[in-house]
């Protein structure tokens, strides 16, 4: 089976707190659910009806065996999550104090985690070179063997050896806890970024892979370095893409913010399935920014992912499906 979206990298159980607003040492109830960006971002996909797949791995536990079965509850193939025996499944605790106060704690990623432990030997290139969109984050390159496992997959997708209509992405995802400095992430992702056909990231995370700047700046550097749509989140004022012909802009929609996190997981889910899809890139980006909305509305990251009927019903509630309300500038993808 040739899979629609095939992503790699980060798993992991998270805890997340059933008393909301107060501060994690005064949490007395959590609800257990699965994360990992990578791991959403399949979620969310499949949430739209596509084939999805994760590559990652897990510990030999009981944890392990929890995440299978959540991939599976939501119709993502586990084929390709293997155990790992040396290191327990990662665990994640937040606090969530909307609107903005989100804090994560990392268990079980120091000195290394099982998902950073992909094995460049143990990949089946195959599938990453016929999946229709492969999606990787920055932070699986911060450590070894993963670091180089994702070369290898990035390796099997040259960009002129895509078929119309695949797609290689990379999602800037830049945290700062597991990596020694900001310039040894920027080094790795300029090792990637010959192979990436679309890169997503905040400001911050921009920075990183291309330098400071204006959103504008940056995405013309990472239309520089080869990338054909380059994505720049802009925060309270939406999000904007830009390829060498257009340039789109996707307003906030808003909602009252439960928990920020899984948002761009939602986004990143949508964004694929819009690309699947053919749309024009401004019904692309709406889509996807109404789908990290909904998620933002809610208290869990993958149990929260939105079908595509909750989508469109939010934008049609914001006026957003009516002919020339998208800010664009040139011709459609």
């Amino acid at each position: 089976m040739t899979h629609e979206l095939l992503t790699i990298g980060r798993i992991s159980v998270d805890i997340y707190p059933n008393d909301i607003g107060v501060d994690l040492e005064d949490v007395t109830s959590f609800g257990k659910y699965l994360g990992g960006s990578p791991s959403n971002v399949a979620v969310a996909a499949a949430r739209h009806g596509r084939r999805t797949a994760v590559i990652t791995r897990t510990g030999d536990d009981a944890f392990g065996k929890y995440l299978h079965r959540e991939l599976r509850k939501f119709n993502v193939d586990d084929s390709f999550v293997t155990p790992v025996k040396e290191w327990p499944t990662a665990v994640t605790f937040c606090a969530i104090k909307p609107p903005e106060d989100f804090p994560l704690y990392f268990y079980g990623r120091f000195p290394t985690a099982p998902d950073l432990q992909i094995k460049a030997e143990e990949l089946d290139l195959d599938a990453i070179r016929d999946a229709g969109i492969f999606w990787s984050t920055v932070t699986g390159l911060c450590q070894e063997p993963s670091r180089t496992a994702h070369l290898k997959a990035h390796e099997a997708r040259p960009r002129t050896g895509l078929k119309p209509g695949q797609f290689t992405i990379l999602d800037l995802d830049y945290r700062p806890m597991f990596w020694a400095s900001e310039e040894e992430a920027r080094e790795q992702v300029a090792r990637i970024l010959p192979h990436v056909t679309v890169a997503i990231g905040n400001d911050k995370e921009c920075a990183v892979a291309v330098g400071e700047g204006t959103p504008d700046e940056q995405a013309d550097r990472l239309l520089a370095a080869g990338v054909e749509i380059a994505v720049v989140k802009l925060g309270p004022e939406g999000v904007m893409a830009k390829t060498r012909t257009e340039r789109v802009v996707s307003a906030p929609v808003p909602v009252e913010t439960v928990n920020g996190l899984g948002a761009g997981d939602s986004f990143g889910g949508a964004f694929c399935h819009g690309l699947l899809s053919g749309w024009p890139l401004a019904q692309v980006l709406d889509f996807a920014n109404a789908a990290g909305a909904l998620v933002a509305s809610r208290l869990s990251c993958a149990d929260a992912m939105p079908t595509p009927d909750e989508v469109t019903g939010l934008l049609a509630e914001r006026g957003r499906l009516v002919p020339g309300t998208y800010a664009s500038e040139g011709a459609s993808l």
